[in-house]
């Protein structure tokens, strides 16, 4: 078992139960998906950034990637309907919970200058959004063999009714927040 799902069972639903009042371990809310996403806008111009992006986001996942392709047609960003424009993961269960261990104790300290994540980035239901500008925070990617750098979107998926449920939750979990 993920040793982050372990201490969420054995420490975290006890200690909102008790802070929030829920009568039920069933009430207290939980993450049920994490959504990483790489926009590839640039892969337009180089047909290797699309591969590189998605054999990226696979190895930090441990899950494959799967290409996104445009929707609609932009003439002003010179986009045709069916093009390649960013890859996306989601992980759920335990995979989603090594993943989530390896970002909080791994990736984001190895940040320069982090002063803690954006308590802003919520949406009003609960979800929370977190922004990466490189690739290279994660150990799985070697920095001396990237040739792109690219940036990268996590999106974290609870039950929870509030941002302050939320924030609750993600903050037991081991997310700093800025003050």
């Amino acid at each position: 078992m993920a040793r982050l799902l372990e201490r969420y069972r054995k420490e975290i639903i006890p200690q909102m139960m008790k802070a929030r009042g829920y009568t039920s371990p069933m009430a207290v809310p939980k993450i049920t998906k994490v959504v990483l996403n790489m926009g590839v806008g640039k892969a337009l111009e180089n047909d290797k950034r699309m591969g590189a992006a998605v054999e990226d986001l696979t190895t930090i996942a441990g899950q494959r990637a799967v290409v996104r392709k445009a929707k609609i047609s932009v003439s002003g960003f010179k986009l045709r309907e069916g093009q390649a424009v960013g890859c996306q993961v989601t992980l759920r269960g335990a995979r989603m919970y090594e993943f989530l261990d390896r970002l909080l104790c791994v990736a984001i300290p190895r940040i320069r200058d982090f002063r803690g994540c954006s308590p802003r980035s919520f949406d009003g239901r609960g979800n929370y959004n977190l922004g990466l500008t490189e690739q290279t925070v994660f150990p799985e990617i070697a920095a001396d063999r990237v040739e792109f750098v690219q940036g990268l979107d996590i999106a974290f998926v609870t039950t929870a009714k509030s941002d302050e449920e939320a924030r609750d939750l993600l903050e037991r979990l081991g997310i700093r927040f800025r003050k």
